[in-house]
């Protein structure tokens, strides 16, 4: 008798203190096939949990951003998790605000039937239990609310100790309703905040928490898991089924079984209709409703660049060896106000970024050309390629009076060498960028979310005589929020052949030529 005791009290502190153990053994959620089944943490739940548990063991609370696929089971995750904490601790409040009134009512009735398929000892009573909240009665006297962002009120009110915010890159007015409901989370241990969605293109709040906290900048943990590691989404392929060339090397990539490689092909091919695009190749849509990397996810939203994702993903993971004996070349973005940031880009031959990439962030252009100026002496290039359209121009003047050899200003709307193919200079430099990219040989980019998503951020049109025209500046900023400012600096590179001078001093690089032809560009 005293080991069935001694069991069922470990039974007991199991389900407070492992919250897997208990959403198994207590909660029951409605799955996509219909009917009731435990709450069993999936591969995908898992990762999320054992991300914010670390989390909270080393800083006492929890904030967490969780960029996601579509229908991983993560906002089923943190409701079940929200659900643990606030029927077993006193003086709890859980807000969760949601995008829209049908998401709203999902997850209220979600936290309803975890109440209802409560066992019976384990159930508090409520004082409380309408469309959108559950109030304990004493002595738990805790509560969980529902509401959706848009809504009179929504986001204000009382102290809330645990908050979940679901689908946040899709919220109304999200900057309002965030800086009200964080107002309410005091800065205490054992408070959580746990904001996640699928991605809404880039720019927007989510977005640019999302990128402050990848940088390291903010308290809140940057948690993504790729859509593959969710172990519903695979499918087997029929006898004799070839996926198309793009896909299969979509595949090879990330490694994709052959079930996840044929479930990617027919959900592509679903997403790529519904946005008009090719079926054998993987759509927009596609990588941001399922994404392979948080860049995939936020790189595009409705339209379609002009370089494709698969191009700089690889770029991304491809190291050239040494490459010191090609030419040196800078390119120089300036900044042209509104907040925008002068950017300098190192590229010698296959390889780009290595030697200098540098972010200017002043308004002063004398201070702008100094710094220039310092990196051009640093490197010692054979090529510096300035944008002087606009304030850039104040730049190079002053770059051209300290006597550096080859300086270059490059004004994007002049006529293109090439001018039968391209609209102006930028569309002709940019078109080369997307040649040197598509190289077979090869090309090495740094493996950074904020390359890919500068250089991928840029549409493109025709004009009248069937020539390039690449989306403007301006209209990309208000489209995505930032400035396309590293594709810029790169593209400058490829604005003129540029040969190696022979006094060159050396510096080491990590590329080889593989065949490369400096004059090609």
């Amino acid at each position: 008798m005293s080991g069935d005791l001694e069991s069922l009290r470990r039974k007991a502190r199991r389900l407070v203190d492992d919250f897997a153990y208990y959403a198994e053994h207590c909660l029951r959620i409605r799955p996509k096939a219909g009917g009731l089944v435990p709450l069993k943490l999936n591969a995908v739940q898992q990762a999320v949990h054992d991300r914010l548990e670390a989390q909270r063991e080393e800083t006492g609370r929890v904030r967490a951003l969780v960029l996601k696929a579509r229908q991983p089971g993560v906002s089923t995750y943190v409701e079940g998790r929200f659900f643990w904490k606030v029927t077993q601790a006193p003086g709890i409040a859980s807000y969760i605000l949601t995008h829209s009134q049908q998401a709203t009512e999902g997850l209220f009735g979600m936290t309803q039937r975890f109440y209802d398929s409560l066992p019976a000892p384990l159930r508090p009573r409520t004082v409380a239990a309408n469309a959108k909240e559950l109030h304990f009665s004493a002595p738990l006297d805790s509560s969980i609310l529902v509401s959706t962002a848009g809504s009179k009120g929504a986001g204000r009110g009382g102290t809330i100790q645990l908050f979940h915010g679901s689908e946040v890159a899709h919220w109304v007015d999200a900057a309002t309703h965030m800086g009200g409901v964080l107002q309410a989370v005091p800065d205490l241990p054992d408070t959580e905040v746990i904001l996640e969605s699928t991605a809404n293109g880039m720019g927007g709040l989510f977005y640019a928490m999302w990128k402050q906290a990848e940088r390291g900048d903010s308290e809140y943990e940057a948690i993504f898991i790729p859509w593959f590691e969710h172990g519903e989404y695979e499918t087997e392929p029929t006898e004799g089924w070839e996926a198309p060339a793009d896909i299969r090397s979509y595949g090879e990539m990330f490694g994709l079984t052959p079930a996840q490689l044929h479930w990617a092909w027919r959900k592509n091919a679903e997403l790529a209709q519904a946005c008009g695009a090719n079926s054998d190749e993987i759509c927009w849509l596609f990588r941001q409703e399922y994404p392979a990397t948080a860049a995939d996810a936020f790189q595009l939203s409705g339209h379609e660049s002009y370089i494709r994702a698969e191009l700089v993903l690889k770029a991304r993971k491809w190291s050239a060896q040494n490459q010191g004996h090609m030419p040196r070349i800078l390119g120089v973005d300036v900044a042209r106000g509104g907040g925008d940031k002068t950017r300098v880009v190192s590229r010698q031959g296959r390889v780009a970024g290595h030697l200098c990439d540098e972010t200017i962030d002043s308004k002063d252009l004398m201070d702008v050309a100094g710094r220039v100026a310092l990196e051009i002496e640093r490197v010692d290039p054979d090529a510096v390629f300035v944008d002087v359209t606009g304030m850039g121009a104040g730049v190079y003047d002053a770059l051209k009076e300290r006597g550096f050899r080859g300086l270059h200003a490059v004004n994007f709307g002049s006529k293109a060498r090439h001018d039968d193919r391209y609209a102006n200079k930028r569309a002709e430099i940019w078109g080369r960028l997307g040649e040197w990219l598509d190289d077979e040989g090869g090309a090495d980019i740094p493996d950074e979310d904020e390359w890919q998503g500068s250089i991928c951020a840029p549409g493109y049109s025709f004009d009248s005589k069937s020539r390039l025209l690449m989306e403007k500046k301006e209209k990309i900023k208000a489209r995505v929020g930032f400035s396309p400012d590293v594709g810029d600096a790169l593209a400058l590179t490829f604005a003129e052949t540029v040969r190696r001078r022979q006094d060159h001093r050396h510096l080491p690089t990590h590329v080889d030529d593989g065949g490369y032809d400096p004059l090609r560009y």
